[in-house]
């Protein structure tokens, strides 16, 4: 009696130990998937295999090439963010990614590629690298970083970005001023969730902060004007009208004409539309802070976030204010 009483006193602190991890391991989520939207596949319930395929035009070789859908996001992850970043930062873009090229799809509207294509592989629609190219470009590290690049993909796979069950307008960008823009500030048109949001994270970047000179003449010439150096009341050649909610610059006034930010950006090639500027002699020296446009995902504030222990859904959920996630094939058949 005794010996099946010790056994009792034994076995039973090791049950209660073992039957809360029996449950947590059966009926737990996939690693990686937390949050996401589980879809079937045939062996392996994590990965979605879906039926898409995505007519990409590749620019080099003229020609169209038709891939399953995951293949296309592989090489678009490859081409748009550094396989160094965080793996929640990695998912993240691997489900903006997606959620182009379905809203493309699901609009059927092919007008601005090559007949037969609905992409390109280039910057007017989404850079698109392929396995060759991948390999030329990383050498001796192209196994770890194209297996780090398919682990992102596989953990998203069929994963979409919504608003009102439709796919979003998944804007991106390299690097945030320290707060991404509204989307009518720079677009000039509203769109409820590309929200100004705060992205201190951004000041790891390598391109947070840039100074280029530019020839006062080559200036004026881009621009159209004659620069003044009379003194306003504070001694300023130049005056900035209205800054944006971002606190990127939103209207200037220079040589006598009123530019947008934008405008002003685009016309002189600089990184940013948030800039300082400063006259040394026949030289502007103008100052940027951030890369890119500044709407929706910061890839950098991602990668912070990530740093900091967010998962891709939080990422996605903080730049995409008020979106769902949702299955891709849902999406089209809808």
């Amino acid at each position: 009696m005794k010996r099946y009483l010790v056994a009792w006193f034994i076995g039973l602190p090791i049950l209660l130990v073992m039957l809360p991890a029996a449950l947590v391991y059966f009926f737990s989520s996939p690693p990686g998937s937390e949050g996401l939207p589980q879809v079937s596949a045939p062996n392996n319930p994590a990965v979605h295999q879906s039926a898409i395929e995505v007519k990409v035009y590749r620019t080099a070789k003229q020609a169209v090439e038709t891939m399953p859908l995951e293949t296309y996001i592989e090489g678009v992850v490859a081409a748009e963010m550094p396989a160094e970043f965080e793996l929640e930062a990695l998912k993240a873009q691997a489900m903006a990614a997606r959620t182009y090229i379905i809203r493309r799809l699901d609009a059927k509207k092919f007008d601005d590629v090559p007949k037969g294509a609905q992409v390109t592989d280039t910057v007017k629609h989404q850079v698109f690298l392929d396995e060759a190219q991948r390999k030329q470009n990383w050498g001796d590290q192209f196994e770890w970083k194209n297996t780090r690049i398919r682990q992102a993909v596989q953990a998203t796979a069929g994963v979409v970005l919504t608003y009102g069950g439709k796919p979003i307008d998944a804007t991106f960008f390299s690097t945030s001023n320290g707060f991404t823009e509204n989307a009518n500030e720079y677009f000039e048109e509203p769109v409820p969730y590309l929200k100004s949001v705060a992205s201190p994270w951004d000041i790891q970047s390598p391109s947070f902060e840039k100074t280029v000179k530019i020839a006062a003449a080559d200036l004026e010439q881009r621009l159209g004007i004659k620069l003044t150096k009379e003194a306003s009341g504070n001694g300023s050649w130049y005056r900035i009208v209205e800054r944006t909610t971002g606190n990127r610059v939103g209207k200037i006034s220079i040589g006598g004409k009123e530019f947008s930010g934008r405008e002003f950006r685009e016309k002189l090639g600089l990184q940013s539309s948030a800039f300082t500027l400063e006259l040394r002699g026949n030289e502007v020296h103008i100052t940027t802070k951030g890369y890119g446009h500044g709407v929706g995902m910061s890839q950098w504030g991602a990668n912070g976030m990530a740093k900091a222990g967010k998962s891709a859904e939080q990422i996605v959920k903080y730049f995409y204010q008020g979106i769902a996630l949702e299955n891709c094939d849902l999406i089209l058949k809808g």
